[in-house]
């Protein structure tokens, strides 16, 4: 269990979902990794969690919207860990407010380009630097299968189709450096916020489903891999931030269970 061994990381959002679950894949495979995360109490459960299994953690909490801490917090891990070998940059989320352009307050659209967009920037605005000193490393953005077409979300849709754009650019940048960029476009994964939504019949289990959500619980019931777990997205996060993933650079991966292939049969 050494794919990661030597390799220090820092992931975002890593309190709870997704983020959480690759911070202990990756300690498991021999990193040592850092937990960006503005929620404390949740930050400090995720790092109390991993230091329990025997792993090397520490918990920075942070908005990754704010440029100076995003730097302040770079800087730390580097000075804890003295060095930076892989970025993840998973916080993001949609918005209630996310709604037709026509309806949308501009508040509501700048917070979410500035979560979903804007912070994968800064971090790798920040880690770039310490990343070409340790003669190279891997990020790893996070997309969406709604990044790939229209969404009744317009802004969260726009951020996460800029995330691929970005990935491709920071690969072509960079790979004179040895720094490769990947993303990873998920679909539905059972984490707590998903759940907390199902829950509220905000989604899937709606009383009067929206054409979008009918095509979802129908792709559901016939496709048992629609749905993951964080750890199956984990899994992934893995082999990129590895050095088996060394051929892969500039790509972002449907995560999707192959929502993106058969979703208009589905809906159909």
């Amino acid at each position: 269990m050494d794919r990661m061994k030597g390799k220090v990381a820092f992931l975002t959002g890593a309190g709870a979902g997704i983020a959480k679950a690759t911070a202990k894949a990756f300690v498991r495979e021999g990193a040592k990794v850092a937990l960006f995360e503005l929620d404390r109490k949740a930050g400090e459960a995720a790092e109390k969690e991993i230091r329990a299994e025997g792993g090397e953690a520490i918990f920075i909490e942070i908005d990754v919207t704010q440029d100076a801490a995003v730097k302040c917090a770079v800087d730390t891990v580097v000075a804890t860990y003295g060095r930076l070998d892989v970025i993840m940059n998973c916080a993001g989320g949609s918005l209630q407010e996310d709604k037709p352009v026509h309806q949308m307050d501009l508040d509501t659209w700048h917070k979410t380009i500035a979560l979903n967009l804007l912070h994968p920037f800064l971090c790798c605005r920040h880690a770039i630097p310490h990343m070409i000193k340790a003669g190279g490393g891997s990020i790893i953005n996070f997309g969406s299968h709604l990044g790939t077409k229209g969404s009744e979300k317009p802004a969260y849709a726009a951020a996460k189709g800029g995330i691929m754009s970005f990935t491709q650019t920071l690969a072509a940048q960079y790979v004179e450096y040895n720094i490769r960029a990947n993303a990873i476009a998920p679909a539905i994964v059972r984490t707590e916020r998903s759940i907390k939504r199902w829950e509220n019949k905000e989604w899937l289990f709606a009383d009067n489903p929206s054409p979008a959500a009918r095509a979802r619980i129908a792709m559901q019931k016939l496709y048992p891999f629609s749905v993951g777990e964080p750890e199956h997205i984990a899994a992934i996060a893995v082999f990129l931030g590895s050095d088996e993933s060394r051929m892969l650079t500039g790509i972002t991966i449907p995560a999707d269970g192959g929502r993106s292939s058969y979703l208009k049969v589905a809906a159909d």
